[in-house]
């Protein structure tokens, strides 16, 4: 199959994909493993053959963010309940002075998604998106295309995210100067898609995931006194934070060890055994359940109020049993939307056709700091794993690296900045965005698909001008 065919493909495959759950409104993971099956047929792997690669594909993915996702949902859950949402949503009131506050979830994301994978991010920060929603009558089709495009840009641009980590070392550039710029065009591609886009986001009203906000009413005053949160019993802001923040600064301690600590000393076991990503989220569950225990006449009053047919349940059924079976009903579906569009992407992926037409690109006669760009835009386009595509990418611009004219700074900053476009179908953070934002199929390719293109563009515009002045050389 040709590089041409094979795009054309990938096009008719993700429009199908898209008439099935918008227009026949098809079940996501049905829709998914149909059009996963279909396209695998069609570019030759037989029905056999893409039955075991969707069966592999979903299972991986499944294995890789499964335990995490869960984790991150009994936390979610322990915030609302214990009233830590509350008062992180009463730190941002007043540190926003009650505007612009579509800025505090996706600021928090901004910082936290450099050390911790997306779809945890997602997680840990929708309860205070739609607390906020709620309390100051933001859609969450503001809160949401915000909120991802933090976390995307930081997860694409600034290591120690691994992807951008590990194509910064392929390609040898200063670590140091990747993060200081990694940064700077992340907060370039932040502020000018919430400029442009801001607007337009809200012309629509998406309401906030009632299971998020049980208990929680709107303000309709300016004034900061008003809009406050004033329940009694609500946690210190820092005691608040901590189901946050503990597992972040654990990972990102196990990143620091990685790069800089002896890997046969102990300060690198110990830290890289804490920073696990599930150990690391099991740690802030422990420490929940100690906030909850603390917070426990809070607890059992939310749980009163909020489940009066389990109004006799016990502090510890509450905590050890029905935040776990709550978290759990709050992410089945993205987990196995998830695991579904992993499938999808496993399929696309292996097909031949997909390196020559990288390449093909790279041949052609566009400037040399947007191939780099283009090739990883094609790569998120087929696979939809910013890793994945990003690492793909590398491997293909790096042995044309001289012939191209580019420093490994340039490159590695392009590379990163094409991989924030197209999020779309066959990327799980897509499906569990729209998930936990309380967003349909179609609604999650407006606010979650469009500003990442938005941001991706101002992005590579910005890398261009900057290399164009000799600033990345």
């Amino acid at each position: 199959m040709t590089p041409g065919v094979f795009l054309v493909v990938l096009v008719v495959a993700i429009l199908l994909l898209m008439l099935l759950i918008i227009k026949l409104k098809v079940h996501p993971v049905m829709a998914l493993f149909t059009v996963a099956l279909l396209t695998g047929i069609v570019l030759g792997f037989g029905v056999s053959g893409t039955a075991d690669m969707i069966g592999s594909g979903f299972g991986s993915t499944l294995g890789s963010v499964g335990i995490t996702i869960i984790l991150g949902a009994i936390i979610s859950m322990a915030i609302e309940d214990t009233g830590a949402a509350k008062a992180i949503a009463n730190f941002f009131i007043k540190l926003f002075r009650g505007k612009n506050m579509e800025l505090a979830p996706a600021l928090t994301a901004f910082i936290m998604s450099i050390p911790v994978f997306g779809d945890i991010t997602m997680v840990l920060t929708a309860p205070i998106a739609s607390m906020l929603s709620k309390r100051k009558h933001i859609s969450m089709s503001t809160m949401a295309s915000f909120t991802g495009l933090g976390l995307f840009l930081t997860h694409g641009l600034v290591p120690p995210t691994p992807g951008i980590l590990a194509i910064a070392l392929m390609f040898e550039a200063d670590l140091g100067m990747t993060i200081v710029w990694g940064i700077v065009i992340s907060l370039i591609g932040f502020f000018g898609t919430w400029l442009l886009i801001k607007k337009w986001t809200e012309k629509e009203w998406i309401d906030p995931n009632p299971e998020m906000v049980k208990g929680m009413s709107e303000s309709h005053s300016d004034n900061i006194d008003d809009i406050l949160i004033k329940d009694a019993n609500l946690p210190n802001t820092f005691l608040a934070f901590l189901p946050l923040l503990l597992p972040v600064a654990l990972i990102s301690l196990s990143s620091f060890a990685s790069m800089y600590a002896d890997p046969d000393g102990i300060v690198y076991l110990i830290c890289t055994t804490i920073g696990h990503k599930v150990v690391a989220l099991f740690i802030g569950v422990l420490y929940s359940l100690w906030l909850g225990y603390k917070q426990r006449k809070a607890v059992l009053k939310y749980y009163q109020d909020n489940f009066p047919q389990e109004a006799n349940s016990t502090l510890s059924d509450v905590m050890l049993n029905k935040w776990v079976a709550r978290g759990l009903i709050v992410c089945l579906s993205p987990l196995l939307i998830t695991a579904m569009g992993g499938a999808f992407g496993s399929v696309l992926k292996s097909a031949p056709a997909l390196e020559p037409l990288s390449e093909m690109v790279g041949n052609s006669p566009v400037p040399a700091i947007l191939v780099p760009w283009a090739v990883a835009v094609i790569m998120m386009s087929a696979v939809g794993s910013m890793t994945t595509a990003g690492m793909t990418a590398a491997g293909i611009v790096l042995p044309m690296l001289d012939a191209l004219g580019l420093s490994p700074l340039a490159a590695v900053l392009a590379i990163g900045a094409g991989t924030l476009m197209f999020d779309h179908v066959n990327n799980s953070g897509f499906w569990v965005m729209g998930q936990f934002f309380h967003l349909d199929t179609k609604q999650s390719l407006k606010y979650v698909t469009l500003p990442s293109v938005v941001a991706s563009i101002i992005c590579i515009i910005a890398i261009a001008i900057f290399n164009a002045v000799g600033l990345l050389g």
